[in-house]
């Protein structure tokens, strides 16, 4: 991503960020509420087309592709939404994310198509496997809503995998989350570098610095600092982002009580 900007109207989302996802490495974005985080996740998406800038990859450009087409290339995402369907079970929405290895495709099967038979079992292996690799196999059957959210949310990420992506988005992945349940979401982060590489849009600071290799800190729409974790957590300019945050979040509370 070079030289991105974006602006809806006369507000300006982005401006002129510039970053990198290293091969097998984890990048984490981070910034205080309306830095312009989700802006920029949507941009690498595809879900937002920059006003200026470029998208590239190994000197393809992707600027103006469309989420499918992402996708087709390798990059694959979660959403904070989930976005799973719930009359589908469990390895039917994994089975949607691996599709695009399939000619016919998974929908094809659903028809009944016979030419897409043996497809349709690879995906349905495949699916399974990634359900395993996650260890929520034994909800293979059941529908998403009829699960916790901390399970859905494996399932959401199941289905983002089960596509073998090279790339990986990550919206905000802990959300919702006990301690626990972040501190093994961060061992299974880590575990996927050594086949594709991460890009982590997340709030909770201990998991990005646990996980993360390099970081890239926004405020205003812009790339405040950007370093490996020991860097960002004793940078100046981002120290003081997130305590004027702080401050000013703790100065309206104390309007609100009178005291």
């Amino acid at each position: 991503m070079s030289d991105v900007a974006v602006s809806f109207g006369g507000i300006h989302a982005l401006s002129d960020v510039s970053l990198a996802v290293a091969p097998n490495h984890v990048l984490g974005v981070i910034g205080p509420n309306g830095a312009g985080k989700t802006t920029l996740f949507n941009v690498a998406c595809g879900f937002v087309q920059p006003n200026t800038g470029t998208l590239h990859r190994s000197g393809a450009l992707l600027t103006r592709l469309q989420p499918h087409q992402l996708a087709g290339l390798g990059i694959s995402r979660t959403l904070q939404g989930l976005g799973l369907f719930d009359r589908m079970t469990v390895l039917e929405n994994v089975m949607v994310g691996a599709d695009r290895h399939a000619g016919a495709g998974f929908f094809s099967g659903l028809l009944g198509l016979p030419q897409s038979s043996k497809e349709e079992a690879a995906l349905r292996g495949r699916a399974t496997a990634v359900l395993n690799e996650l260890h929520i196999e034994q909800y293979a059957a059941r529908f998403p809503a009829s699960l916790p959210y901390p399970i859905r949310k494996r399932v959401a990420l199941a289905r983002a995998l089960a596509s073998e992506p090279e790339l990986l988005l990550l919206d905000e992945p802990a959300s919702g989350l006990s301690s626990d349940e972040m501190s093994e979401l961060g061992e299974l982060i880590r575990g996927l570098v050594d086949r594709m590489a991460v890009m982590l849009v997340e709030h909770h600071m201990d998991l990005v610095m646990s996980v993360c290799d390099h970081i890239v800190v926004l405020d205003f729409g812009r790339v405040i600092a950007s370093g490996g974790p020991n860097e960002i957590r004793e940078n100046p300019a981002v120290l003081a982002a997130y305590l004027g945050n702080e401050v000013d979040d703790e100065s309206a509370r104390l309007a609100r009580t009178g005291s």
